[in-house]
């Protein structure tokens, strides 16, 4: 078990299944050279039946409940990307992720929705390799109604 690994088990994080994506024209990651790019991954695709699947923030479901959404999204991510690397000691840098975020159009907080993904790739990873880059966009919708989709870029190491 490497450090990243033992990080996710002191934190109680058990990952679950990687995403795994219902057509075969995309993938849910491409490698390029020494980069990773994530596909987007929606919160109708989790498992984890504690958090908010459904809905546009600020009108559906709180703030608060959509920072939940997005925590959970990055540790699905987190699962892909183990599944893409095998080995998640070799994620040299969490480059950068795009939030979008199904709010209500008076909602001008995607940022903080967004910290539940970014404050959690942070916390796993270490400042050194978790601080990313990253924009949030709010949108007028998503498929299935879904509060919020990430993807991301990841530096590999060999």
């Amino acid at each position: 078990m490497g450090q990243v690994e033992r990080k996710l088990a002191e934190m109680g994080i058990v990952l679950p299944a990687p995403l795994v994506l219902p057509s075969a024209n995309r993938t849910s990651a491409v490698r390029v050279g020494n980069m990773l790019y994530l596909s987007g991954h929606g919160a109708a695709l989790l498992e984890d039946d504690t958090v908010k699947t459904r809905g546009k923030v600020d009108q559906d479901i709180t703030e608060a409940e959509a920072y939940d959404t997005a925590r959970a999204l990055a540790i699905k991510m987190i699962a892909t990307l183990k599944h893409h690397v095998d080995d998640l000691d070799r994620v040299q840098r969490v480059v950068k992720i795009l939030g979008m975020i199904n709010a209500h159009p008076d909602f001008e907080r995607q940022n903080k929705v967004l910290n539940g993904a970014s404050d959690l790739f942070f916390e796993v990873f270490g400042p050194e390799v978790g601080c990313h880059a990253r924009s949030s966009v709010g949108v007028d919708g998503l498929v299935d109604r879904q509060p919020v989709e990430i993807e991301g870029t990841f530096l590999i190491g060999d």
